[in-house]
């Protein structure tokens, strides 16, 4: 230190005792120095001090030698001890971090390294020197500089972000540092890449066609894969910013074969198994939990349906959920690898029927062996399990059904007699325990599950119908749907209460058997009407929720219903909801659900997910139900109650009077029909439209992967004249091209007629042999002497005798 103090005066000066001078004074000597002095050595040894006096006066060097230093940058910028102290100082003065020295003066949490970015990013060129420094191989270059460039972004991201999109290459000149043998450049340039990447998706393409995943993938392998330290996780969190919600990205992933590359990182090794406890350190828990979100990303629920489709069967064929499964099934593994897994096997199979059989042929190597369905909903209705783990099995389950009529119709057919088969524990089983069981979140758990098998399928709404539970002995057994009207009316939990009302609106749903059957059941409407009318207004969530839901289901009951229940007709309903609620009451308690947060917040995504179990009380299916039939039921109802109104009039009416409003009445009936029958329509075409949609923003995505392709290869020609040159004469080539095929075409042609008349010649020349031959053996029979043919180098057969001679 003594050493360094004397160098320092050497450098500044040694000044009196009595006038020391300030942080300011010093600064200012040394950034004069570095401007004025016309010896290198001199501008260097000013510039290593100034470096040295960043920290503790960060103020003061930030704002007096910030041009100098810039200045200096592009002066001796061939020189790269003084360029790399520089940029060393540069990047003191833009640290987002607080310094201890600054604590006492500016505050724990002052703003001084982001408010000097913002005055060195007010000059046009100073973020493009900092980036063409990252071309220079020196470390003592190379590494400030890019220190730099991270200090910049994490200061300013958005405005750096678009100043790096605009460079030309500069997203090309951070890609080659990937490719650094220094580890520490390296794993700084990941750093760098994953906050340049987050939310802006044009830098997200643009990196991902400079070839990102192949040097990602590399590193990935090159640090253990799975079982590497933090630069995995690193290199994986990148990936998950390039293939979160970026189409483009995702479809370059998928057509580059890159999904094929996830499968080895999933591949549990055999010590694994035999060694539970061993295997999975911290460090490896956090790599697959980031393996797991890259192969959620691909298969989201949200994304056209027609890559997703396509993404997961290559999943399926490259033996990725398989590997999954493997994870699934597997001993010892940590609660979240567990409970992120299922939701990865949920998405991978969701709306697959190949996946979805693959999954329910699945069997789990437990002791007997059962399926694997089997096993997760066993840890869906215990409640031992933690919270998280049962909300994905409960996904998975959903996502095992989705549009899976298959699975669908093998669930309510384990509620059914099966005869003399010896008994197994089936689902149904499973979640009829789980219904009837004393634990809230399980009865939640299992009404919500057994709704799905309920969706867009009519057959199994009444099949389920004809489920029978036995009692107490000496009882006779009651129906499914008694029991649960049975324990609606029981003081149970909301939340036991809004899951059984979830399935019950479900089954009622486009299904006037199931409405007949739930309006036969004593007291069930009075229930219903009862609970409506008890509490006007009410602070709490689940209760508003429970009126909210009560009032949904005597709707649905209006409007299926097909008049065979003679007490509780369309008329008569409709009549007791006038009578008792009201029908503005009624109306704002159907769309009372609506106008709560965790409606939308259920409404957006499938998964089901809560902070805490008791905040669990919507479905994702359930919303997008009342979403499409809150309007119509609330319709039905007010058209139903009009007429009624009009027809206590009907007695002073005359006769012709009378049979006019009863023709009225039947029209009405009619176009409530026909409504009805629209209605179903509408929906059939809504799904129509968003498909269709679907493909559009698959269209539109290809585009927009076309256009970024180009917008890639015009940055990557910025610097390079020789193709603008050469772009005329490429020209002059797709037309010489066409002269040369034309001319080929005309010699063919002439080729094709030279060997007609060769032929023919040939033809003439062989005709022209056989006459000479006739005429020689004519010769010979007058006793003429023939010479020999020369040509043919042969002698005639009439001369050997006179050579002979």
């Amino acid at each position: 230190m003594e050493y360094f103090k004397s160098g320092l005066k050497s450098v500044l000066g040694a000044p009196p005792p009595e006038n020391q001078p300030t942080g300011a004074d010093t600064v200012e000597r040394l950034v004069d120095r570095l401007q004025s002095s016309s010896l290198l050595d001199d501008r260097r040894d000013a510039c290593r001090a100034l470096k040295a006096l960043s920290r503790p006066y960060r103020v003061e060097v930030g704002t007096q030698a910030m041009d100098p230093l810039r200045q200096v940058l592009e002066m001796d910028r061939t020189d790269c001890e003084i360029v790399g102290l520089a940029l060393e100082t540069l990047c003191n003065i833009t640290n987002p971090e607080t310094f201890d020295a600054e604590v006492e003066k500016y505050g724990p949490k002052n703003k001084i390294g982001e408010q000097f970015t913002e005055i060195f990013i007010k000059q046009p060129d100073s973020v493009s020197q900092a980036l063409a420094f990252l071309e220079e191989f020196d470390f003592r270059v190379r590494w400030p500089a890019l220190k730099l460039m991270t200090h910049l972004l994490a200061n300013r991201p958005k405005d750096i972000q678009d100043i790096i999109l605009v460079s030309p290459m500069g997203v090309s000149k951070l890609m080659d540092l990937l490719s650094d043998n220094r580890e520490v450049i390296r794993n700084d340039v990941l750093l760098l890449l994953i906050q340049l990447t987050k939310g802006n998706a044009n830098i997200q393409k643009i990196v991902a066609f400079e070839n990102a995943f192949d040097r990602i993938f590399d590193v990935i392998s090159q640090e253990g894969s799975a079982d590497g330290g933090i630069v995995v996780e690193d290199c994986l969190v990148l990936m998950l910013n390039l293939l979160r919600g970026n189409i483009s990205n995702q479809n370059f992933f998928k057509e580059g074969s890159y999904i094929q590359r996830l499968t080895p990182m999933f591949e549990l090794p055999p010590e694994v198994d035999e060694n539970p406890l061993g295997g999975w350190s911290s460090q490896k828990v956090c790599n697959v939990h980031c393996m797991v979100q890259v192969v959620r990303a691909l298969v989201a629920p949200g994304g056209p349906a027609q890559a997703t489709a396509a993404c997961q069967r290559t999943m399926r064929g490259c033996g990725l959920l398989q590997a999954l499964c493997d994870i699934l099934m597997a001993s010892g593994v940590p609660a979240d690898v567990l409970t992120e897994t299922i939701n990865a096997v949920a998405e991978v199979i969701r709306g697959n029927a190949s996946n979805q059989e693959f999954l329910a042929g699945l069997m789990a190597p437990s002791s007997p062996p059962r399926p694997a369905i089997v096993i997760l909903l066993m840890s869906m209705v215990n409640e031992k399990q933690p919270f998280v783990l049962r909300c994905s099995v409960l996904y998975c389950f959903q996502c095992f059904l989705y549009k899976n009529e298959v699975g669908q119709t093998h669930l309510i057919q384990t509620l059914l007699p099966q005869g003399n088969e010896a008994p197994a524990l089936t689902t149904g089983q499973l979640l009829c325990g789980g219904l009837f069981s004393s634990d809230p979140l399980s009865n939640w758990f299992s009404a919500v599950a057994l709704s799905h098998a309920l969706i867009n399928n009519s057959t199994q709404k009444e099949q389920l119908l004809r489920v029978l539970l036995a009692t107490n002995i000496g009882k006779p057994p009651v129906t499914l749907m008694q029991q649960c009207v049975m324990l609606l009316q029981q003081g149970n939990k909301p939340q036991c209460k809004l899951g059984l009302l979830i399935l019950l609106c479900r089954w009622v749903s486009y299904c006037p058997t199931a409405v007949k059957a739930f309006l036969t059941m004593e007291s069930s409407v009075a229930y219903l009407t009862a609970l409506l009318s008890a509490q006007e207004n009410t602070d709490d969530l689940q209760e508003t929720i429970l009126q909210s839901m009560c009032a949904l289901l005597l709707g649905l009951c209006v409007h299926f219903n097909d008049d065979s229940v003679p007490n509780y007709t369309k008329e008569k309903l409709c009549h007791l909801i006038e009578n008792r609620l009201g029908l503005d009451r009624f109306q704002d308690a159907i769309g009372g659900i609506a106008r709560h947060e965790i409606y939308s917040r259920t409404l957006k995504h499938p998964q089901p997910s809560a902070k805490d179990p008791a905040d669990l009380l919507l479905d994702h299916e359930f919303c997008r139900l009342l979403k499409i039939l809150e309007g119509v039921i609330v319709k039905s109802v007010l058209d139903e109650s009009n007429p009624q109104e009009g027809k206590d009039t009907m007695t002073t009416l005359s006769p012709a009077d009378s049979a006019l409003v009863s023709q009225y009445k039947e029209l009405i009936r009619d176009q409530d029909a026909q409504i009805h029958a629209l209605t179903q329509a509408n929906e059939t075409l809504t799904k129509e439209k968003r498909d269709l949609e679907s493909q559009v923003n698959e269209l539109q995505s290809t585009i927009s992967h076309l256009k970024d392709q180009n917008l890639v290869l015009r940055a990557a020609q910025i610097n390079s004249t020789e193709t603008k040159e050469q772009a005329p004469a490429v020209n002059d080539t797709d037309s010489s091209y066409s002269e040369i095929q034309k001319r080929l075409a005309e010699t063919t042609a002439e080729l094709e007629k030279l060997k007609i008349d060769q032929e023919d010649l040939l033809v003439l020349l062989l005709d022209q042999d056989t006459r000479l031959v006739q005429y020689k053996e004519k010769l010979l029979g007058y006793g003429e002497k023939i010479e020999s043919d020369e040509s043919s180098g042969e002698l005639d057969a009439n001369e050997q005798p006179e050579s002979s001679n």
